[in-house]
């Protein structure tokens, strides 16, 4: 396959996968992926940012979809919500080298801080609570997401060396 092809296919994989675990994980628990305090599981796939640089619009596109088609989406989410993610798989992608003991730490927690940071600042605008309250409880999920099952994701994805056989390299 064609490296723009397999680009191509990657980055449309994985929006549609975030887009309907999104939407799923709100149908069974519904507000858990969209309160202040969200444990939106379909953001342990930011870890496929590790892995392949599709990811950083497979994400990003999953998520503008996933916030222009719910209904309890805040007027500006489509485009903070968006442009968290598009800044976090990024930041992943670029320091997924950077490691502790074999761990990509500060890629993990990227996704942390640019929600906390971007969605924080819109939940307070919309709600209120103020801002240090709002950042700390998006990071607090954001966190959670990703240092529990984004772990198990990464961890998975390297023993069974699908990081080598399936994603193509830069």
């Amino acid at each position: 396959m064609k490296k723009s092809t397999r680009f191509t296919v990657y980055a449309a994989a994985i929006g549609a996968m975030y887009l309907v675990l999104t939407h799923l994980q709100n149908l069974i628990f519904p507000d858990s992926a969209t309160m202040a305090i969200q444990f939106r599981l379909s953001e342990a796939l930011c870890v496929l940012a590790l892995f392949t640089p599709a990811a950083i619009p497979g994400l990003t596109v999953g998520c503008l979809l996933f916030n222009l088609t719910y209904a309890g989406t805040l007027p500006l989410d489509f485009l903070l919500g968006s442009a968290a993610t598009l800044g976090a798989a990024w930041v992943m992608w670029r320091t997924r080298n950077l490691t502790v003991r074999g761990y990509p730490l500060l890629a993990m927690v990227q996704p942390a801080l640019w929600n906390a940071l971007l969605i924080g600042w819109e939940l307070t605008h919309y709600i209120g609570m103020g801002f240090p309250f709002n950042a700390v409880c998006v990071a607090l999920g954001e966190l959670g997401v990703l240092l529990i099952p984004g772990s198990v994701l990464y961890y998975a994805i390297r023993s069974r060396g699908l990081d080598k056989r399936m994603f193509e390299k830069p």
